[in-house]
């Protein structure tokens, strides 16, 4: 990317967090940089290819969260789990922004959706469908926290656990 469209892609991202997806439109990023909304274009197409760069940041961020999780605990599903899920809760409008649409496989960069899931899959012995299951119990659990949908008085914590542990005995 030219430094230009990261600087575009740095405001759509401050505006994505502030406000959330709905809110991300090519005039209001315009609008955040000071300039016409058609200038935007120049650099990117339209405002998927700006979602998609978004995209690709959070699949990189969490990839070297999890990464970071695994040199510090090799094989630790629980510290797995806390590093995607702080990363989550860090960013809850780029995580929504990522997890909540299909992904657009086709224009990421080469490997990284591989590289993002790879220290799950190294927990998991290599097995896909383990991996791909305990992936699911995270988004689901990190998704409903997100959106507030667990009570004030639930123990998450104990849920985490317990969910971990019936995926892993």
């Amino acid at each position: 990317m030219t430094p230009r469209a990261r600087e575009i892609a740095a405001a759509a991202r401050d505006l994505l967090e502030e406000s959330g997806p709905a809110l991300l439109t090519m005039r209001t990023l315009a609008d955040r940089l000071g300039i016409k909304a058609p200038s935007l274009y120049k650099h990117f197409p339209d405002k998927h290819a700006v979602e998609v760069e978004l995209v690709a940041q959070m699949l990189t961020e969490s990839a070297e969260a999890l990464e970071a999780a695994e040199s510090r605990a090799p094989g630790s599903l629980e510290a797995l789990a806390t590093a995607y899920r702080d990363y989550a809760l860090a960013h809850p409008h780029l995580y929504c922004l990522a997890t909540e649409r299909p992904l657009p496989r086709a224009e990421l960069p080469a490997g990284l959706e591989d590289r993002a899931a790879l220290p799950l899959l190294r927990a998991c012995d290599g097995d896909l469908d383990l991996a791909r299951a305990t992936w699911a119990f995270a988004h689901g659990m990190v998704i409903l926290e997100i959106h507030g949908r667990f009570p004030e008085d639930a123990d998450l914590a104990a849920a985490w656990k317990r969910g971990l542990q019936a995926l892993h005995p």
